[in-house]
């Protein structure tokens, strides 16, 4: 007889996307004990959970002595670090992937937004009013993603997708990868999304050349997890090398930037514009000047959200326990030594 195998999702799914997990196998048997904000994990751990499915990892160990694998619902696993979790050597697969689509249409979105001046478009809207003569000119030269050379720096699943609907609109792809890292991709996306290949990109840059590839865009996608050695991968230098008119769009973490920095850049008209859905600090201060700069479009880290997201996820997990009853390497694991 097949032992079971306890699954607990702490986080909260639909009946059928829970179905979907106790598809995988007669043997598994999955729970879910949706975990509050204000509540702690002992309330809903038990000592034969095996697998569990999280946001959070500040729990104790000793709590769980049979827990092999957590998979949690997140790209980045910056809450993780420095936990019982982190230090030890149970597996953890990240949610890396579910968030290709929709943030790679927001992308594309703000790209659109800031080249065709729709901030400015908003506005008028919002005032009641229509552009006369002289400010219709504002309009009559548009930056057209045609034939514009768009930067990704981080290659990964989100990268992969940006870089597929760029070439969509037209635009000469170049992007960042680590040295000793193949051009395909070993992760999970959608089904019929990115560039497993990694064929799309005219050139790829290691991170120490990043300088010269900023140089030779119009507009720069930063799409890359943050770590020790992704901090402030952005800093004065960096904005220096970019071309006066490029675009710069950061749909990853806000501290990859040196944000005084970026702010001076866009005051001095040093840099066409940027889009920002994530800031350093976050919530992003009223006092900060990013608010009033009349090239900077500004959203509330919301790019990932999308009404299939756990969806996505619930395939991703369903996929990772075939392949954890299997013995298979599980997709999306983390790398504690690298950060993410």
């Amino acid at each position: 007889m097949s032992r079971v195998i306890h699954l607990l999702s702490v986080l909260q799914l639909s009946q059928a996307q829970l179905q979907r997990l106790q598809a995988v196998a007669p043997e598994l048997d999955v729970q879910q004990r949706t975990l509050g904000p204000t509540q702690s994990f002992a309330e809903v751990l038990s000592p034969d959970i095996e697998i569990l499915y999280t946001h959070r990892g500040d729990f104790d160990l000793q709590q769980v002595p049979g827990l092999r694998w957590v998979q949690v619902d997140s790209a980045g696993v910056n809450l993780l670090q420095g936990t019982q979790l982190w230090e030890s050597e149970i597996a953890i697969t990240s949610a890396n992937g579910v968030h290709a689509i929709q943030i790679a249409e927001h992308v594309l979105a703000v790209l659109l937004a800031l080249g065709h001046q729709l901030p400015l478009a908003q506005h008028f809207q919002m005032s009641a009013h229509w552009a006369d003569a002289a400010e219709i000119e504002l309009f009559q030269q548009p930056n057209e993603l045609a034939g514009m050379t768009l930067g990704i720096v981080g290659y990964g699943a989100i990268g992969r997708q940006v870089a597929r609907l760029a070439q969509a609109f037209g635009m000469r792809v170049l992007a960042t990868k680590r040295t000793d890292r193949p051009a395909n991709f070993d992760g999970w996306t959608p089904t019929g999304t990115g560039d497993p290949d990694g064929t799309i990109p005219e050139r790829f840059y290691p991170l120490d050349e990043l300088r010269a590839m900023l140089s030779a865009c119009d507009a720069v996608v930063l799409a890359l997890p943050l770590t020790k050695a992704t901090q402030h991968i952005i800093g004065a230098e960096e904005l220096a090398a970019m071309r006066p008119h490029a675009l710069l769009v950061n749909i990853a973490r806000g501290a990859l930037m040196d944000q005084n920095a970026l702010i001076t850049a866009l005051q001095e008209h040093r840099l066409g514009g940027a889009a920002l859905d994530v800031t350093d600090p976050e919530p992003l201060p009223t006092e900060s000047p990013l608010w009033k700069l009349d090239n900077v479009l500004i959203t509330p880290h919301i790019s990932g959200f999308s009404r299939l997201y756990n969806d996505r996820v619930v395939e991703l997990f369903a996929e990772n326990l075939r392949r954890y009853l299997h013995g298979e390497p599980l997709l999306n694991a983390v790398q504690r030594s690298l950060g993410y």
